[in-house]
């Protein structure tokens, strides 16, 4: 019988070394001191006996067993060799007796090398088990901005609070997400019984997952749990059962690539060419039996509350405009109250919504759980760099209307010095104040931005700029209905005066236009592929979304000057971060005569040289900013070594 197994195992050894091969990659197994030679080591730790996933160990410590086995541990010795007849043994010994005995591995980037012991975990990988115990050193390199090294970073943290050594993930942030998704506290160690339930609830997930196919997939397993606990939250999964969870994995099969799928791959910079508006409604309404176009929108709070809600009600507004009586449209309010969208969105269906835009970040995990319960339903929320096959995000290139009014407040201040009032730390925000730091850099070299952050409690915007003597402030984007107040946008402010210099502007309408005529035109689920397994409108100027006001009043050469670098962004000849730029501790960001990919805009979260200030802390932040921040934050994690 072992003789057979051990058949059975060279050459599965055989199949998987030709295919690493035809990869261009070794045929054996990897050895952990070829890496080091390379690697800059900070310390050596010492972690002691524990369960090993045999799924992370990937090669042996010395070179000098490497030629031994294939790249997934089977043999590569003839059966008449010395090697077989020790590999046979212990397989019999191990299904008789069970070897007890620890290997000795080295743990270097979430990863296990063997130093003494590849033929067990030949032989337990062989019989598909889940681990192997064993003494481990961990070899710790020295904190660089590799993501895989930021990425161990956050493991060590992880690890240290909850001794799971089981998990490994493909992005930066995943250790983090998962444990706010259980719902432990980040600073909190794991107690037995957190560390057993959440196991058990793993492994289900992970025969569920592979039974569908999983494997086939370019992603993780904790990439694919974390992906689940999106949808479905924790606390409802613990009580399920391995069907239930392959229910709910083939209900959301789809959202399981994105996890790979670049920023490239998912983001829509401008409109695709449309389709013109004859016969779309007749077309429309033959194929569906409607007679009219039913769309909702949700807010998070009232429009008489909410610039940002105003906005996008002027957006529904505008579709009334031009469809007229052919689309009815309606809107919905859920007073701060993110959690009761559920409620709202059953409303909106029973009410025959076919379409249903939600407006806020803050609506995305409830929204993501709508789609799955209403499949036939169109459903798009408003934030950025959040991609999922199962709904559409869209959000505006907003820096580049900064770009345009730094220009105007770095020609406009007489001392160079300017505020920029901040909200939230977000993917997206901090483009928004280094695109305006660069704009002012453009027509004043010796601008300075002073930030101001909203989000942490302090001195009042007013009281910051007098303070510090600025008369040029950039605020908030947009007024609230009603209000009197007229200190939004670019403004100059004095003692005895106060004026409006520009407005960023956002045409929702524009956008919600053309989103709809795509559907009406059937040209929807043409646009999202195998290639493009999710979709999110990202469009900036040249797409009207987004645009900047200037006012008449400014000097005519810098309004002269300003519409010309409008133009430029009309025709996507323009933008604002090109070439080598400086932040405030020296770093060079970018490549000389290169764009910055839309991952790096969106994600920055670093500030220029030219900004005074920097990246609050979540501990600085108010409630509210949590919140928001949580859902969409750019802060970088932490983890020390341990």
């Amino acid at each position: 019988m072992a003789k057979s197994d051990y058949q059975k195992a060279l050459k599965m050894g055989e199949k998987a070394s030709r295919a690493a091969a035809a990869r261009g990659e070794s045929p054996c197994l990897a050895a952990l001191d070829d890496f080091l030679r390379t690697a800059d080591v900070l310390d050596e730790v010492n972690l002691g006996v524990m369960e090993i996933p045999l799924e992370q160990i990937v090669g042996t410590k010395t070179a000098g067993r490497r030629s031994s086995f294939a790249p997934n541990f089977m043999p590569l010795m003839d059966e008449r060799s010395e090697f077989a007849t020790k590999w046979i043994n212990l397989i019999d010994y191990q299904l008789q007796e069970g070897v007890k005995d620890p290997i000795i591995a080295y743990e270097f980037m979430n990863r296990y090398y063997v130093l003494e012991g590849n033929k067990r975990v030949s032989v337990f990988k062989y019989l598909n088990a889940f681990s192997i115990e064993g003494e481990v050193r961990r070899i710790i390199p020295k904190r660089t901005s590799d993501p895989e090294v930021r990425i161990f970073y956050e493991y060590m943290t992880f690890y240290r609070h909850t001794q799971i050594n089981y998990l490994r993930f493909s992005k930066e942030g995943g250790f983090a997400k998962l444990t706010e998704a259980v719902g432990i506290g980040p600073e909190d160690d794991w107690t037995e019984q957190q560390r057993q339930d959440f196991s058990s609830a793993y492994l289900k997930f992970s025969k569920a997952f592979e039974e569908k196919g999983g494997k086939k997939l370019d992603i993780t397993m904790a990439d694919a749990f974390l992906t689940y606990l999106g949808v479905f939250p924790y606390e409802e999964i613990e009580g399920k059962t391995e069907a239930e969870m392959k229910a709910d994995v083939a209900k959301i099969w789809t959202e399981f690539p994105v996890v790979k799928a670049s920023t490239e791959q998912t983001l829509l910079m401008d409109p695709e060419d449309g389709t013109a508006e004859t016969s779309l409604f007749t077309r429309f309404f033959k194929s569906t039996g409607d007679k009219y176009l039913n769309v909702s929108f949700i807010y998070e709070y009232g429009i008489d509350e909410s610039g940002w809600s105003y906005s996008h009600d002027l957006g529904r507004m505008h579709l009334e405009d031009v469809f007229g009586e052919r689309i009815h449209t309606s809107a919905y309010s859920l007073m701060g109250h993110a959690e009761d969208l559920q409620r709202v969105v059953d409303t909106a269906v029973e009410n025959g919504s076919r379409i249903i835009f939600t407006t806020s970040e803050t609506m995305l995990s409830e929204t993501l759980k709508a789609a799955v319960k209403y499949p036939g339903i169109k459903f798009l929320n408003c934030c950025v760099h959040r991609p999922h096959s199962l709904l559409r995000t869209y959000y505006g290139r907003m820096y580049e209307a900064k770009f345009l009014e730094g220009m105007i407040a770095g020609a406009m201040t007489e001392n160079d010095r300017i505020v920029y009032a901040a909200d939230y730390p977000i993917y997206g925000s901090i483009a928004c104040i280094n695109a305006f730091a660069l704009g002012a850099a453009m027509t004043n070299p010796r601008a300075l931005i002073l930030l101001h952050w909203n989000c942490v409690e302090g001195m009042s915007l007013e009281e910051f700029a007098r303070r510090n003597d600025i008369s040029i402030i950039s605020d908030v984007d947009a007024m609230r209905p009603g209000s009197k107040n007229r200190r939004y946008g670019l403004y100059e402010l004095k003692k005895d005066s106060f004026r409006n210099l520009a407005v960023p502007i956002w045409n929702w309408g524009k956008f919600y236009e053309k989103i709809l005529r795509d559907i009406l035109a059937g040209s929807w689920n043409n646009a999202q592929t195998n290639s493009r397994p999710a979709l999110s409108y990202w469009w900036g100027i040249s797409g009207g979304i987004i645009d900047l006001i200037p006012s008449r009043h400014l000097p005519t050469g810098l309004l002269s000057l300003v519409n010309i670098i409008h133009d430029l962004f009309c025709n996507d000849n323009m933008h604002p971060f090109r070439g080598k730029i400086r932040s405030q501790d020296g770093t060079i960001y970018g490549e000389e005569d290169g764009f910055f990919s839309p991952e790096a805009v969106i994600t920055m979260n670093w500030l220029c040289d030219n900004i005074v200030g920097s990246i609050p802390s979540i501990d600085e932040m108010n409630e509210r900013a949590k919140e928001i921040v949580s859902i969409a934050g750019t802060l970088p994690e932490t983890g020390e070594p341990g």
